[in-house]
């Protein structure tokens, strides 16, 4: 089955990726021009600059820590191995490295800047939850994040989302505007409204990506439903064994197939991953284009 990292999309994502990343940047530079009148203005472009390599270059390693995975080898996870191997060989990649998180809550996610570099992880809650089916279609899912370089972007935006948070924030402590004309009220708007843009820019990203990730990875199996299935399966999982929103794991969050929080601890409009109910009607709809019958 021919795959290729750069499919086109209905989504227009590679357009809607360079115009949010605009928009993060803009954000960047509009809090550096009221610190100081402006004249730091290219150390902020530089800390993107600097934060924008280290998302690149580190994305991998911070994600597998965030949830404690350890390495596993072909004798230690046979099925998880047979498959990875099989479908990244359909899709003409190399073989990603394999880690598994001893947690109960469900879920799995695709890490590394390129194929070459990449890495999947599942949590131990997924691998007892479904069948071998189910978890194909999941792992397919999360290796079109790798070929799409998914993660990359996503990655990237997140970090850039948590430096103008940063700097936000720090405007509180230090002041806007320049010595001969404060301007109080731009002080308040960055620091309480850029960082809320900067998420929504940062899950924009990767809600959308999701869609095209859901798509592409039942595109590589064959079988939207059982993607389909697998969510629902997820999202109930998710009910009875969350995981708690700490900072590192918030952090990746992004990253995995389904929201691993509760819901009273996201709200919809900050999560990170659209409804499961909308994903499987895109995969249902898939599925009867494909002929599919459950």
């Amino acid at each position: 089955m021919d795959v290729t990292p750069d499919m086109p999309h209905r989504h227009y994502n590679g357009l809607k990726t360079t115009l949010l990343f605009a928009a993060i940047w803009a954000l960047l530079l509009a809090i550096g021009s009221q610190v100081a009148g402006g004249r730091f203005i290219w150390l902020f472009a530089l800390l993107g600059v600097g934060t924008t390599f280290y998302g690149y270059w580190n994305s991998a390693a911070l994600a597998i820590k965030s949830m404690q995975a350890y390495p596993v080898t072909e004798a230690q996870a046979p099925g998880m191995y047979r498959v990875v191997r099989e479908l990244s060989t359909a899709a003409g990649k190399p073989m990603p490295k394999l880690y598994i998180s001893p947690t109960q809550a469900p879920n799995a996610f695709a890490t590394g800047r390129n194929p070459a570099n990449a890495a999947v992880c599942c949590t131990e809650g997924i691998l007892q939850l479904l069948d071998e089916r189910e978890l194909r279609a999941v792992l397919g899912h999360e290796l079109m994040h790798v070929y799409n370089r998914d993660i990359l972007t996503s990655s990237v935006a997140a970090a850039l989302a948590g430096v103008i948070t940063a700097v936000a924030q720090m405007m509180l402590f230090f002041g806007g505007g320049d010595r001969e004309r404060p301007n109080p009220l731009a002080l308040l708007a960055m620091s309480f409204l850029a960082p809320v843009a900067a998420a929504m820019i940062q899950m924009a990203i990767s809600r959308t990506r999701e869609f095209d990730a859901d798509e592409d990875g039942s595109r590589l199996t064959g079988d939207p439903l059982a993607l389909a299935s697998a969510l629902r399966k997820i999202e109930a999982g998710v009910l009875q064994a969350p995981l708690a929103p700490t900072p590192k794991v918030v952090n990746t969050s992004h990253m995995m197939i389904a929201n691993p929080f509760r819901a009273q601890d996201v709200s919809r409009m900050f999560s990170t991953h659209p409804p499961t109910a909308e994903r499987v009607l895109r995969l249902e709809e898939q599925a009867r284009q494909l002929g599919q019958r459950g």
